[in-house]
Parts: structure tokens; C-alpha cells; sequence
């Protein structure tokens, strides 16, 4: 893969973790892991007013980790949860990226102890 193959995902990866940066973004994210809420169930335990709370949902949503439709006249959110899969395989890579390295740095100071005459 190309660094320009890589650039959508990678900028998908960058607005979710932004996204995910804020206290109350994670939370609600964690509530609509449990069911789907209107604008005003999300923003009820919030201390601040509903253009503020918009603006945290306008970034979740931006991010593709939350959608919204209309019903009736309240905003209905639910998670995307495939997109937090962008994330965990991001995330999963880099373990196992780390975990390789510090296996060849364990066999290489093992090397090392063996040959250090005592």
C-alpha cells in the first residue's frame, strides 16, 4: 500500500480520535453502545446548553461514529460502531507492531547475557 492508498483511512483514524479526545464525546459514545437516544436524552446528564451538546454530536457525527435521522420531530442518534473498528485495527497493529519489537530486543539482550563472559 501507497502512503496516498492510506490517506482516507488515515484521516478517518485522525477524526475519530479527535472525536474521541473529549470526556462527554466518549460518554455518549459509551450510552449509544446500550440503545439509540434522541438529542435531548444524550444531553440531559450535561451541564450545558443544547448548541453546546450540538456541537459535541456534530463532531461524532462528522467522525462517522454516530448517525442521526428524524423521527417525527426529535433527532434520533445511534452508534456506527464499524467505524470504531477503523480505530481498533489501527490500534491492534501498532500491539502488534510493539510487541514484535520488544520480542527482538527481549532475544537480543538474551543474546547479549549469553555471550557476556561472568
Amino acid at each position: 500500500m501507497t502512503a496516498t492508498s492510506l490517506a482516507p483511512s488515515l484521516a478517518a483514524i485522525d477524526g475519530i480520535f479527535r472525536a474521541l479526545a473529549d470526556p462527554t464525546r466518549r460518554d455518549v459514545v459509551e450510552r449509544l453502545t446500550a440503545k439509540q437516544a434522541s438529542m435531548s436524552e444524550l444531553a440531559a446528564p450535561y451541564r450545558m446548553t443544547l448548541p453546546s451538546f450540538l456541537e459535541h454530536m456534530k463532531v461524532l457525527e462528522g467522525a462517522g461514529l454516530v448517525r442521526s435521522s428524524k423521527v417525527g420531530r426529535a433527532r434520533i442518534y445511534q452508534l456506527e460502531a464499524a467505524r470504531l473498528k477503523l480505530a481498533e485495527d489501527w490500534l491492534g497493529r501498532q500491539r502488534t507492531l510493539w510487541e514484535r519489537r520488544l520480542d527482538r530486543l527481549d532475544s537480543y539482550l538474551m543474546q547479549m547475557k549469553e555471550e557476556t563472559p561472568e
